[in-house]
């Protein structure tokens, strides 16, 4: 189903949280594109005004400064809002073992104030986003949701509990709430820099600048990159989701794996580049093997990936062409 065919109540207000961010900037622009509004909560603290600067003069977006640890902002925020899509978090594994109280008060105390604000304004849909990362050590391929491992990072633990959250709200405080297992998302308006940058937009990046990105480990652990745009699809339609299937959290991913060393030779191919790149150390907390089973995504949302991994990573590619 084709996300932008969905027949939302005229000029629906939609609330999203991190709306600056990465895959909350592109949130922004469909919701905008399809007639609707969009208010954006956001304390610009990972986010970049950049990245909604084509949004401030829009009649029907407006940007909030606030931080979803204030419960007190959360609540003015989703006042008149009918659809939250919460975005905004802490999310890089290893800086959230090296900083646990940071990612607890952020992604799960920031998450419940999220969700009890958004009980208390009767909103219809709470979609917000998890990860891949909640599946830990558990060997099964491919991911499959009611089978999870033991977690290897406080992200993931912080990621899990929410989860959890959703289903009481969903069951004891009336809050339909709709969970998005993000597996590797990439695309447009994505940061290349930092020392917790993906790995998309680092490779990308020292391929336009002709210099050899860094693998950490061999290169052999894979990964199911899904293009923002699906993401965005996928968001949409938990909006519009019937209640029975709300209280559940849904793999979004492309359900095909590649290996680094896979992806990385697409890029050069595309790029036009012969560089190879430079073999470090495996990053704490990092999952060797993450592939999506997205039968339950694609049955109860009506998900279906639009872009396999060269088609969307050519239109990320012609972005960071122009961008960086």
């Amino acid at each position: 189903m084709n996300y932008r065919t969905i027949d939302f109540p005229k000029n629906s207000l939609f609330l999203v949280t991190g709306g600056a961010g990465f895959i909350g900037s592109n949130l922004c622009g469909a919701i905008l594109s399809m007639g609707h509004r969009v208010r954006v909560l956001d304390n610009l603290s990972t986010g970049y005004e950049k990245n909604i600067a084509g949004f401030r003069t829009h009649p029907k977006f407006e940007l909030i400064e606030g931080d979803i640890r204030d419960f007190a902002a959360c609540a003015r925020v989703c006042t008149g809002a009918d659809y939250v899509l919460h975005q905004a978090a802490a999310v890089s594994v290893p800086e959230s073992i090296e900083r646990p109280l940071a990612y607890t008060e952020t992604n799960v105390m920031g998450t419940v104030n999220m969700m009890q604000a958004a009980a208390e304004a009767h909103v219809k849909k709470f979609v917000y986003a998890s990860s891949s990362a909640v599946y830990g050590d558990d060997l099964t391929m491919p991911k499959r949701e009611d089978t999870v491992g033991r977690r290897l990072s406080v992200y993931a633990v912080t990621k899990y509990v929410a989860e959890e959250y959703a289903v009481q709200y969903t069951t004891h405080y009336g809050l339909d709430c709709y969970g998005m297992r993000y597996f590797n998302v990439y695309g447009r308006r994505q940061d290349p820099n930092g020392a917790y940058a993906a790995v998309v937009p680092k490779f990308v990046e020292a391929l336009l600048r002709d210099m050899p990105p860094t693998v950490n480990g061999d290169g052999e652990q894979s990964r199911d990159f899904v293009y923002v745009e699906d993401v965005v699809q996928a968001n949409l339609l938990a909006c519009a989701a019937p209640h029975e299937a709300a209280g559940e959290a849904y793999n979004i991913a492309s359900g095909k794996q590649s290996s680094l060393n896979e992806m990385y030779a697409v890029l050069k191919r595309l790029l036009g580049k012969d560089i190879a790149p430079v073999y470090g150390p495996e990053r704490a907390g990092d999952i060797r093997h993450s592939g999506a089973d997205i039968a339950k995504a694609r049955e109860k949302l009506g998900y279906t990936p639009a872009y396999d991994f060269e088609r969307g990573v050519a239109e990320a590619i012609a972005w960071y062409r122009e961008n960086l």
